[in-house]
């Protein structure tokens, strides 16, 4: 990875948000492989049930929550399934329909609605 073309991209804003959580090195390291196939067998039997994943790769069953991930990974992991796993109803009307009109770019939606990643912008399609 390299920081210049970030911040070409105009994404210093997430790297500047991954420095102190600590995750810059895991998104940084380009050492580790990831196997297509495998991740593929993985999403296929995916299930996720109270903010624990489970599936199957290679007749091995997997079965982990946001703190173990991040034990596995090395990386903070403090707060993430609360904020997956977050009823969204706490912030109000008012806020949901914010954010929903921000992250669609779309200024005159009425009602809060949930928003593909597609239409984000490549920063918030990043963030996600």
């Amino acid at each position: 990875m390299k920081d210049e073309y970030f911040q070409e991209q105009g994404l210093e804003v997430f790297l500047d948000k991954l420095r102190p959580q600590g995750r810059l090195e895991l998104f940084a390291n380009t050492q580790l492989e990831c196997s297509v196939p495998d991740l593929a067998e993985f999403y296929a039997n995916w299930n996720g049930t109270n903010a624990v994943v489970i599936s199957e790769v290679n007749g091995k069953k997997l079965k982990f929550n946001a703190k173990d991930l991040g034990a596995i990974l090395g990386v903070p992991a403090e707060g993430f399934d609360v904020y997956v796993w977050e009823d969204k109803t706490v912030l109000g009307t008012a806020r949901l329909l914010q954010l929903t009109q921000t992250l669609s770019q779309q200024t005159r939606l009425k009602p809060p609605q949930s928003v593909k990643k597609g239409v984000m912008t490549s920063l918030h399609q990043l963030l996600f």
